[in-house]
């Protein structure tokens, strides 16, 4: 197999850096323009791009890369072409120029996640001007909204156009695929399962009355001890299969031991990255919202709140019971769904396969699946009963916070990290 080089190692990062220029950030600037863009250069490759939209100008555009073994179940590899605000304000530098600074493509979306769409046209774009195809077939969804849950994007492509998929048994996106070091040599973080997501609506329902007077049915105050009971509760530590893996993979890389019970540890050892893995060995309710009365004087007969619930995949309807126990009579409750968590086990092919590219460009590499902490468009693609991991390769370089970067002020990525995915990339997709 012919390795993808110079000038794929350019070309990469010239497409980083034009998607960032194209502002799709989500709410104000559809995607269109984007899905244009990608559009033309998968048609440039040889390939016939399908552009649907989900509502004007909220752009997606797929299409179908033939393999060098139709008889195999074909991969999706699915990344989104919005991006969420970012105020110029703010910013070393325009948030939306895609400057090429001190080595690094600089820009709202340069890990979320328009490098991986850079790589993907990459690499299609290299191995059709090689006459190389992957080994599978593989279906290609660029894809709009995600960041405001996919209405007009994935959810309603796996809705409208399921036809589309229906052949896919295994998927690639976000988030996952990058390294962290170790004293063993990098890790690199699969992610192999998400929590699932759900908003829990409450509403105290009181007496109004002055706020001068004494009243003990206080919507208000209810309410207020209700929220804080919720988010001071101590869910407990509830490890998934994955992220028992994960907690003795980093005690081995570490040196650490009984990492199951004393997870801290390890998360301490792996630095900003542990706070996403944190996040993930319990159920988490977090308030998002407040809202009651408006006058100063004013005692309101209502009040609500809103709390963002984050289920440990395959222990949902538990957590929901621990939920209702901690509700008291007089607070009304309505759960609304945004995705159900999701676990995969880690096939041999799949793991070898990952790995061996991983390896082809890092010696050291190691694979070590993790769950993530919030939703991507997997949660929609996995009702199609597609498996979903999250592979963005990057090789990160040292003393940087990956984690901050993801809806962060001056996000960027390594001009080095862009061109060492493309090949790795390049690797997994021949060879899967």
């Amino acid at each position: 197999m012919t390795s993808p080089e110079e000038p794929s190692a350019s070309r990469v990062v010239q497409y980083c850096s034009e998607l960032i220029s194209i502002d799709t950030t989500v709410g104000h600037q559809p995607e269109r323009k984007a899905a244009e863009y990608v559009a033309e250069r998968l048609a440039g490759a040889g390939l016939e791009p399908l552009m649907l939209e989900g509502a004007p100008g909220r752009s997606n555009v797929i299409a179908r890369m033939p393999g060098r073994e139709p008889g195999l179940a074909p991969l999706l590899v699915h990344g989104h072409l919005d991006v969420v605000p970012a105020d110029p304000s703010d910013w070393s530098v325009h948030p939306f120029s895609g400057e090429i600074r001190d080595g690094y493509v600089w820009g709202r979306g340069a890990v979320d996640m328009k490098d991986m769409l850079a790589m993907i046209l990459d690499v299609v774009t290299t191995m059709r001007a090689a006459g190389q195809a992957p080994r599978r077939d593989v279906v290609l969804a660029f894809v709009a909204d995600e960041e405001d849950g996919g209405t007009h994007g994935a959810a309603w492509l796996t809705e409208k156009h399921p036809h589309l998929f229906a052949d896919c048994e295994t998927a690639i996106g976000e988030v996952g695929g990058f390294s962290v070091p170790s004293p063993a040599g990098p890790l690199y973080l699969l992610e192999t399962a998400q929590k699932g997501a759900f908003t829990l609506e409450l509403t105290a329902n009181g007496l109004a009355g002055h706020g001068s007077m004494l009243n003990e049915r206080n919507a208000v105050q209810s309410l207020a001890r209700t929220v804080a009971a919720i988010a001071d509760h101590p869910f407990p530590l509830l490890l998934t299969p994955t992220t028992r893996e994960f907690l003795d993979r980093l005690g081995e890389a570490f040196g650490l031991s009984d990492t199951r019970n004393d997870p801290e540890q390890a998360l301490a050892a792996v630095g900003e990255i542990g706070r996403i893995i944190g996040a993930t060995l319990r159920h988490t309710a977090t308030p998002v919202a407040l809202n009651a009365g408006g006058a100063p004087n004013v005692i309101p007969a209502h009040a609500h709140a809103r709390i963002d619930c984050r289920s440990v995949p395959g222990h949902e309807e538990e957590f929901l019971a621990e939920l209702r126990r901690l509700i008291p009579p007089g607070i009304t409750s309505e759960v609304v769904p945004r995705g159900s968590g999701h676990e995969y086990a880690l096939d041999d092919n799949l793991a070898g396969t990952i790995t061996a590219a991983l390896l082809a460009e890092d010696p050291t590499a190691q694979l070590v699946p993790f769950c993530m902490s919030s939703a991507t468009d997997a949660r929609h693609f996995s009702r199609l009963g597609i498996r979903c991991y999250g592979f963005v390769p990057l090789r990160l370089p040292p003393g940087g916070d990956f984690v901050s970067m993801f809806h962060g002020i001056d996000e960027r990525v390594a001009v080095d990290s862009l061109t060492f995915g493309t090949r790795v990339l390049h690797r997994f997709l021949s060879t899967y």
